[in-house]
């Protein structure tokens, strides 16, 4: 686990309940050390503030979806509604606002390994869901779109996954948090920028809708094109 933090308190006491519960930790307090890391060493999870010194943590996000597809979690004392919808937008995993438990981390860092050791939607070994021209395959993470590979994250390719194993059933978002965020509660916001970005990985769009279909103040559902 990599822990990007410039803030020495907060990266030693970081540091410290990371190591008692068991995780392997590396620290760096700046955006450069941090794509250095990530380009030598494998990690599982990465906490990365915004307020870094020599570059805002938000750049520092998309240089590191550039090189990698390890969860980050945005540790960060703003809270504007805008920005944080464009961290997700621009590949972030989850986010949590200054300040915040260890607990609540905890909780956050434990659903993300869950989904990546496991991942919502997997249905048996053998087992690739199709729904029209989607093929998903749970067990390989791999998906395609009329024979052409679908380029996705770990969170939209969970997204894709557990609805593909529902076709023609509208998800509730309470479901969807559950089962795919692995959290009791949240914002449906997280869950419209996702579907978002999958729906352009789909070719479609929330107005011309082909497979991703939402039923407002209901849930999602996948189907096959009409």
């Amino acid at each position: 686990m990599l822990v990007v933090e410039d803030d020495q308190f907060v990266r030693s006491a970081l540091i410290r309940h990371l190591a008692d519960a068991s995780h392997t930790v590396r620290s760096v307090g700046t955006a450069l050390e941090a794509l250095r890391e990530v380009a030598h060493n494998r990690f599982d999870v990465v906490i990365l503030d915004l307020g870094l010194p020599d570059l805002d943590g938000a750049e520092a996000l998309k240089m590191l979806r550039g090189v990698t597809d390890v969860p980050v979690i945005i540790a960060t004392a703003r809270d504007d509604e805008a920005e944080i919808v464009r961290l997700l937008n621009d590949g972030a995993d989850d986010y949590l606002t200054k300040p915040f438990s260890v607990e609540h981390l905890s909780a956050r860092i434990a659903a993300i390994l869950r989904r990546a050791r496991g991942g919502a939607g997997e249905t048996g070994p053998d087992t690739v869901l199709r729904v029209g021209g989607l093929a998903v395959d749970p067990l390989q993470r791999r998906a395609e779109l009329d024979g052409h590979p679908l380029d996705l994250t770990r969170r939209e390719f969970d997204l894709l996954a557990f609805l593909a194993g529902r076709p023609g059933v509208v998800v509730p978002r309470r479901e969807l948090l559950a089962e795919v965020w692995q959290q009791a509660y949240g914002d449906d916001q997280t869950i419209d920028v996702h579907l978002s970005w999958l729906r352009r990985k789909l070719g479609e769009t929330a107005a011309a809708p082909r497979y991703l279909h939402t039923l407002r103040g209901v849930g999602v559902k996948l189907e096959p094109p009409r």
